[in-house]
């Protein structure tokens, strides 16, 4: 049986004021924390060594050193400024990594912060001595030319993936330079790339970009010969009575397959999960699985998402996975979990994570704490379609997101469009793109278009429609097309119902004030919003119950900008839902998928 896989690879209400981007002469500035448009309760507890936990848990390496802390900053004037990099110098700003330089976190908030110099020192521990020097970037938007020591040591294009350099030949025994020059476009001019809800002019549902480095940066010290990379994957099946993981030889560089007797399976209700050691010579990384199978099947003629020979009802939330004091990345660890254990308390058992790539410790919660997720591909931009390169692009990087992200157990399927986005609908791309999906992770299901414009590819008929759900039902939404009952009947996004509160829980920025009235419906106390949540509730039911709904997902998890739709506002200080009566109407869902399954009940944990 195929029970465990390895996979290693060798190598040898105001407008905010922005500040003035000053150039890279004169003194410094000083980090502090920018006062931005909304806070939390972890912004001022951040300090100036954030993120310190090991930033990669699918291949964690000891010895590391974190490099994330107070850097140095400098606008730079564009594309040209490569020619003559800053070395030695100093930059005009302190900068806190990883948060974008958009942030309040940052320390720089600023605005158009298109090119950008980055610079920081580095020493290598003298126990070192001897290994090569791994220099690591968790993700930097949207390209990042990297220098060590005044020498082009590589460069890297997508804001969401992550990169290494074998940085070894550059070092110089002392103390080392590393200068970041970043730039990223966003969607200015002819640019056409993954940006997802990012925009240099943000309204209602698109937002305040993100620019530079926004995840992690360290280095890390490994053998002349060590594994770059690993893909790691257990399914459901087993046999006997032995619960230990059992130890196996193979080949770097090919499938090592091998039984493991009866594992504990993963699912949201019971998220277990097993370390793993791999060695290679003398390197050796720990990594962790978990065991589970995700497949569509028929069941009593409805198409079904089983996991591990169960049906389940996938019911989450629309996440979006912003923050008003970092943007795309969280102030803490503890703030980042925090959002994924409400959904847990309400009863969600997923969440659709929305046109955005999450840190990897993120992916390692979820299968900790145990939620579903389904994955969207950062969009393009909306208001064109790709040329022939930039569609070759989106492909490229789609891959390093399926690549990147396939070892989590937690992660049930893939999506790679949302609403027509970047979508070209002359040759319907989306074939080829799932095509190439299942060849590279065949473990997990594929929603091609979600949304619109539907045209057969993929494991679901997706519909999204705000004012009601219709949930594999035969009234679908123009744009979604007409239902199709040979695939998943999904409810891709429903729900949105807005509730206004107090300016003090709002994102203080007069253009996001100004489109809350865009949303679909605006309700003023919590108990009409949780009135209405009940009556849609009770209709996606309805359709679970007499129809083809196999999964749905409510938009969303939290507020963010002038979108004021979510579980909690964009500071997570209000809870909106009555938990006890939403964990119900949830569970009746899943109960309602169980009995027409004929299978086990699932429970909202």
């Amino acid at each position: 049986m195929h029970l465990f896989t390895i996979l290693a690879l060798v190598t040898e209400a105001l407008t905010l004021n922005y500040p003035e981007q000053q150039a890279f002469i004169g003194g410094t500035t000083s980090y502090s924390v920018q006062t931005p448009p909304l806070d939390t309760d972890w912004t001022y507890e951040v300090g100036t060594d954030p993120w310190p936990q090991y930033p990669r848990p699918k291949l964690a390496r000891s010895p590391w050193q974190s490099l994330n802390g107070i850097w140095t900053y400098a606008n730079a004037s564009g594309q040209g400024a490569l020619s003559n990099p800053p070395f030695n110098q100093t930059l005009s700003q302190e900068v806190l990594v990883p948060f974008c330089l958009e942030s309040g976190l940052s320390g720089i908030q600023g605005a158009n912060t298109i090119y950008s110099w980055y610079r920081t020192t580095f020493t290598v521990p003298p126990k070192w001595t001897g290994d090569r020097v791994l220099l690591n970037f968790g993700a930097v938007d949207y390209e990042a030319t990297v220098f060590i020591n005044g020498r082009n040591a590589t460069f890297h294009r997508g804001g969401y993936y992550a990169f290494s350099v074998d940085v070894t030949d550059y070092l110089n025994g002392r103390q080392n330079e590393l200068i970041v020059f970043a730039f990223d476009p966003t969607d200015s001019d002819q640019h056409v790339i993954s940006i997802g809800k990012q925009t240099l002019t943000p309204s209602h549902i698109f937002y305040r970009p993100c620019s530079g480095i926004w995840q992690s940066v360290w280095i890390e010290s490994a053998p002349t010969n060590y594994i770059s990379d690993l893909s790691i994957n257990g399914d459901a099946s087993g046999q006997g009575t032995n619960n230990s993981i059992a130890t196996h030889s193979g080949t770097a560089g090919s499938p090592i397959t091998f039984n493991v007797k009866s594992p504990k399976t993963w699912s949201p209700d019971s998220p277990n999960l097993y370390d793993v050691t791999i060695r290679m010579g003398q390197d050796t990384v720990s990594s962790y699985t978990g065991f589970r199978t995700v497949i569509r099947e028929e069941v009593n003629g409805v198409q079904r998402i089983s996991l591990n020979g169960d049906v389940i009802f996938p019911f989450g939330t629309l996440d979006q996975g912003y923050w008003p004091d970092g943007l795309y990345t969280a102030p803490t660890y503890e703030a980042m979990t925090f959002d994924i254990k409400m959904l847990k308390r309400i009863g969600y058992n997923m969440l659709r994570k929305h046109v955005k790539v999450e840190p990897a410790l993120y992916y390692a919660a979820a299968d900790e704490l145990g939620i579903l997720i389904m994955q969207d591909m950062p969009s393009l931009a909306t208001t064109s379609l790709p040329n022939k390169v930039q569609q070759a692009e989106f492909q490229r990087q789609l891959e390093i997101l399926v690549t990147q992200l396939r070892s989590y157990t937690s992660i049930f399927a893939w999506v790679i469009y949302n609403e027509g986005w970047g979508q070209i609908t002359s040759y319907n791309p989306e074939f080829g793109l799932t095509d190439i999906i299942h060849e590279l992770d065949p473990t997990r299901l594929v929603n091609s278009v979600s949304g619109w414009f539907d045209h057969g590819a993929g494991d679901f008929s997706d519909n999204h429609h705000y004012t009601n759900p219709q949930c594999g039902s035969p009234q679908h939404s123009i744009n979604s097309g007409p239902f199709d009952p040979s695939r998943l009947g999904f409810q891709g996004e429903f729900g949105g119902t807005g509730h206004n509160v107090s300016a003090k829980h709002l994102w203080k920025v007069k253009e996001a004030i100004d489109t809350i009235n865009q949303t679909y419906e605006l309700y003023e106390t919590l108990d009409a919003w949780n009135f209405r949540g009940h009556f849609l509730l009770s209709e996606l039911l309805f359709q679970v119950q007499l129809y083809s709904c196999a999964g749905a997902v409510w938009t969303g998890t939290t507020d963010v900008e002038g979108e004021v739709n979510g579980m909690m506002t964009y500071d997570r200080r209000i809870l909106r839902p009555h938990v006890q009566k939403w964990k119900a109407d949830i569970q009746a869902l899943y109960d309602a998928s169980a009995r027409r399954s004929d299978g086990p009940t699932p429970t909202a944990s």
